[in-house]
Protein backbone atom coordinates (compact mmCIF):
# COMPACT_ATOMS: atom_id res chain seq x y z
CA UNK A 1 0.00 0.00 0.00
CA UNK A 2 2.56 2.11 0.75
CA UNK A 3 3.75 2.31 -2.81
CA UNK A 4 0.66 4.20 -4.10
CA UNK A 5 0.30 7.64 -4.02
CA UNK A 6 -2.29 9.18 -2.26
CA UNK A 7 -4.09 10.09 -5.71
CA UNK A 8 -4.10 7.33 -6.19
CA UNK A 9 -5.36 5.55 -3.02
CA UNK A 10 -8.16 7.78 -3.04
CA UNK A 11 -8.98 6.77 -6.93
CA UNK A 12 -8.57 2.93 -5.70
CA UNK A 13 -10.80 3.21 -3.44
CA UNK A 14 -13.43 4.34 -5.25
CA UNK A 15 -12.86 2.29 -8.10
CA UNK A 16 -13.23 -0.62 -5.41
CA UNK A 17 -16.58 0.37 -4.26
CA UNK A 18 -17.80 1.05 -7.89
CA UNK A 19 -17.14 -2.42 -8.58
CA UNK A 20 -18.23 -3.35 -5.87
CA UNK A 21 -14.89 -5.62 -5.14
CA UNK A 22 -14.21 -7.99 -1.93
CA UNK A 23 -15.09 -6.03 1.30
CA UNK A 24 -11.96 -7.08 3.10
CA UNK A 25 -10.19 -5.29 0.27
CA UNK A 26 -12.22 -2.02 1.08
CA UNK A 27 -11.66 -2.66 4.20
CA UNK A 28 -7.47 -2.74 3.73
CA UNK A 29 -8.18 0.57 1.56
CA UNK A 30 -9.72 2.16 4.33
CA UNK A 31 -7.71 1.47 7.01
CA UNK A 32 -4.59 2.91 4.84
CA UNK A 33 -6.21 6.21 4.18
CA UNK A 34 -7.59 6.61 7.94
CA UNK A 35 -3.36 5.61 8.61
CA UNK A 36 -2.60 8.62 5.90
CA UNK A 37 -5.26 10.86 7.45
CA UNK A 38 -6.70 10.77 4.39
CA UNK A 39 -10.70 11.46 4.03
CA UNK A 40 -12.06 10.40 0.28
CA UNK A 41 -15.04 12.75 0.47
CA UNK A 42 -12.67 16.02 0.56
CA UNK A 43 -9.96 14.57 -1.14
CA UNK A 44 -11.52 13.34 -3.87
CA UNK A 45 -9.67 14.12 -7.47
CA UNK A 46 -11.99 15.84 -9.63
CA UNK A 47 -11.48 16.48 -13.29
Amino acid sequence: MELLSDEMLVETYYAAIQYELEPEFIRMLVLELKRRRLNPETDKITA
